[in-house]
């Protein structure tokens, strides 16, 4: 199990960039902490998500 903000999901096996497509983020409008580390953009397609993995996705939200 990979953990997405808190929650448990069947992730494992996926790249983050799958993973993001699914969930219906836009990945320009994100950014993304896995265990603990900042995940460049650049890396999304080839960083394949484990047993065990935790993940933080922060949206940007724009308003004035």
């Amino acid at each position: 199990m990979v953990k997405i903000n808190g929650t448990a999901c069947e992730a494992v096996n996926q790249t983050l960039r799958e993973y993001l497509t699914a969930a219906g983020y836009d990945e320009k409008r994100v950014a993304v902490e896995r265990n603990g580390a900042i995940v460049p953009k650049a890396d999304y397609a080839d960083t394949i998500l484990a047993d065990g993995d935790e993940i933080e996705v922060v949206s940007f939200v724009g308003g004035g």
